[in-house]
């Protein structure tokens, strides 16, 4: 019996260094990353992901064979991407906003594939983590965490007599349930009154921007909400007409219209993400202890055609937001962020 034992143990140790040998000489590796929804923010994190990708190509002399697919809010389409990330035997999947992490974490439970996350907002909230400093499993990745007291100090500064506030965002993203959460014990501790106004589509949001337009709101805020974002462009000339000011979560909602967004720097957000992808590739990672990483969010976007058009001032503004801000910066309204350098 302890001959057999013995012969058991180093069939299994001479398999654990073939394939230890096998994983240290490996330079070819399939990466699966799927995207929620075709925004700005959203795009701006895939192109900065990739091309930090392929810096790490030339840097380390690997290939990534990178599929990237987009499942524009289809969730039976979304099932399929992963289903086929996992018949492709990735070896890594990249999931772009909450409800793409939270089905890979949920097809890969099994198989055990690692996935690395990108712009979820409360991954712990969520459940796709046991907590931001020790994951747990096989996920890990960015966070695009909002601070939403500082949205709020901004709301203020530009407007002490703000007495009603529109919170606009759709009920059914969970990187929108906390922030809204925060928003509404803000504003009663502060005696402030809102209204909620939602939609799932852009039909729906126009709907509700024209209520709240009639309720006649002061400010109106949205957090890192991809509905509302896939919905700016056809909604800010509408809120800028009627000198509603909208403060938003990321930066990508000024490039759309929205008079201000504040948050992370999604390219940043991109590429620390393609370095989590590597470390977790090349430097064998283990996603069950890398830490999430979330990022300062004390840059605020301010867009400089809809700020005049609502009737302020930009340096004005600039300097009333700059004691609650790291940084402000101006931009103006285009369909992508590639379109501000053509």
């Amino acid at each position: 019996m302890k001959k057999l034992t013995a012969i058991v143990l180093a069939l299994i140790l001479t398999v654990s260094l073939f394939s230890f040998a096998a994983a240290e000489g490996k330079t070819s590796y399939k990466i699966g990353i799927c995207n929620f929804v075709d925004d700005a923010s959203l795009n701006q994190i895939i192109a900065n992901l990739t091309a930090q990708l392929r810096a790490i190509e030339a840097e380390k002399g690997v290939t990534f064979d990178i599929r990237e697919e987009n499942c524009n809010i289809d969730f039976d389409l979304l099932n399929q991407i992963v289903a086929n990330f996992i018949a492709d035997d990735v070896d890594l999947m990249v999931g772009v906003a909450t409800p793409v992490a939270m089905t890979m974490q949920g097809m890969t439970e099994e198989n055990g594939i690692p996935v690395v996350f990108a712009a979820v907002s409360d991954p712990v909230g969520a459940g796709i983590v046991e907590s931001l400093e020790a994951p747990g499993a096989n996920i890990t990745g960015t966070s695009d965490y909002l601070d939403t007291a500082s949205v709020f100090n901004l709301i203020f500064a530009a407007d002490p007599d703000a007495d009603l506030i529109g919170l606009l965002y759709n009920s059914a993203e969970d990187a929108s349930a906390t922030p809204i959460a925060e928003a509404k014990k803000i504003l009663d501790e502060k005696g402030v009154a809102y209204k909620e106004y939602g939609g799932s589509n852009v039909s729906e949001v126009m709907s509700a921007v024209e209520a709240l337009i009639s309720d006649g709101v002061d400010a109106v805020f949205t957090p890192t909400d991809n509905t509302i974002m896939t919905a700016e462009l056809s909604i800010y000339e509408a809120l800028a007409e009627a000198k509603i000011p909208h403060y938003t979560g990321a930066d990508s909602f000024a490039l759309n219209g929205a008079f201000l967004g504040y948050g992370v720097d999604y390219a940043n957000l991109g590429r620390e993400t393609g370095n989590m992808v590597a470390a977790i590739l090349l430097d064998g990672a283990d996603p069950a202890t890398l830490p999430v990483m979330r990022f300062d969010n004390g840059t605020a976007t301010v867009n400089t055609e809809t700020c005049e058009a609502i009737g302020f001032n930009y340096d004005e503004i600039a300097a009333v937001f700059g004691p609650y801000c790291t940084t402000v910066q101006p931009i103006i309204t285009a369909d992508s962020f590639d379109d501000l350098n053509k």
